[in-house]
């Protein structure tokens, strides 16, 4: 009977007896063990997990404050950001209302900063060589950026014609209907392709050219070049249109010398033909520092200038 155990269970009906050997009981003994270390190491598992919550909703807590800091800062630095672009802006502004009021009384008082030194002082012509000449054609804007040639609007003071009210007109507008090829008056770079909303032009192009020159672009229906891109004189640029202040399509054109608009009638009949025009028009540049700087760039040996042709009317366009 030792290795016998007896179990009674009595009920209504009466009593009933089990026997259960030892080997029966050794096993019952195991499971109740091993589900004892099931349910410890369960709590235990739950304890650590518990406390590894605990720690990821501290460290979730500290990144969400500091996620707000940063989030604050940010704030203050756009606002920061904001009021130095207004301030840069307005000074802007009056930077270019500056210019357009010199330029604007200057053209009324008609002032002139060399008219009354002959043009052999200013420029010798004749002692540039053919392909000097070229440099200075590709270099420096000349011709007509559009085909069809006809100015509607002239540089200088005029009533404006969407506004009605007197103010400088630092360009030419030139006549051209929607979806006419625009083309670069001179090698250069681009410096704007885009909208320009400041200024009135709808969509712009800019262009760098040597020696302090650029040229300006506006109110074009589509762009065809991009910031940074090198174009050489007469590839196109866009089309023209009428996007921004505009009463009909048509191409606004400007040449600037460092960053002072001059007459651009004076550079769109400049050619090979026509060479001493520009020097006889506009003597706000230093036609012959320019000109020696340019004999210079056109006797470098690595050039290859003399691999050029002699003469070239850069007003095809």
């Amino acid at each position: 009977m030792r290795n016998r155990c007896l179990i009674t269970v009595t009920d209504y009906r009466g009593s009933r007896h089990f026997t259960l050997t030892q080997l029966v009981r050794r096993i019952l003994a195991g499971t109740a063990a091993c589900l004892a270390l099931v349910f410890l190491s369960g709590s235990l598992i739950i304890h650590v997990l518990s406390s590894r919550v605990t720690d990821l909703n501290d460290q979730v807590a500290t990144l969400s404050n500091e996620q707000e800091r940063i989030q604050k800062d940010k704030s203050r630095l756009l606002e920061e950001k904001a009021v130095l672009t207004a301030s840069v802006d307005d000074k802007s502004q009056g930077l270019s209302l500056m210019g357009e009021e010199l330029e604007r009384i200057e053209a009324i008082i008609g002032l002139k900063t060399s008219s009354d030194d002959p043009l052999p002082r200013r420029i010798d012509t004749a002692s540039q060589t053919a392909v000097e000449k070229r440099v200075m054609l590709e270099s420096i804007p000349s011709g007509h950026p559009v085909k069809e040639r006809g100015i509607t609007s002239f540089y200088g003071n005029r009533e404006h014609p969407v506004h009605g009210s007197q103010s400088f007109h630092g360009g030419v507008d030139l006549r051209a209907p929607r979806g006419t090829p625009i083309h670069a008056t001179a090698d250069g770079v681009v410096q704007w392709a885009s909208r320009h909303q400041d200024s009135g032009m709808g969509k712009m192009v800019e262009l760098v050219h040597s020696f302090g020159f650029t040229t300006v672009y506006g109110h074009l229906d589509s762009i065809d070049v991009e910031v940074g891109q090198y174009v050489r004189s007469g590839e196109k640029l866009g089309t023209a249109g009428s996007t921004g202040v505009a009463t009909a399509p048509h191409l606004h054109y400007e040449v600037r010398y460092l960053q002072r608009r001059l007459d651009p009638a004076s550079f769109l009949d400049w050619s090979m033909e026509e060479y001493d025009l520009v020097f006889e028009r506009e003597d706000r540049v230093q036609w012959q520092s320019l000109a020696e700087a340019v004999r210079r760039t056109a006797s470098a040996p690595e050039r290859q200038w003399s691999q050029l042709e002699p003469a070239l009317s850069v007003s095809s366009y």
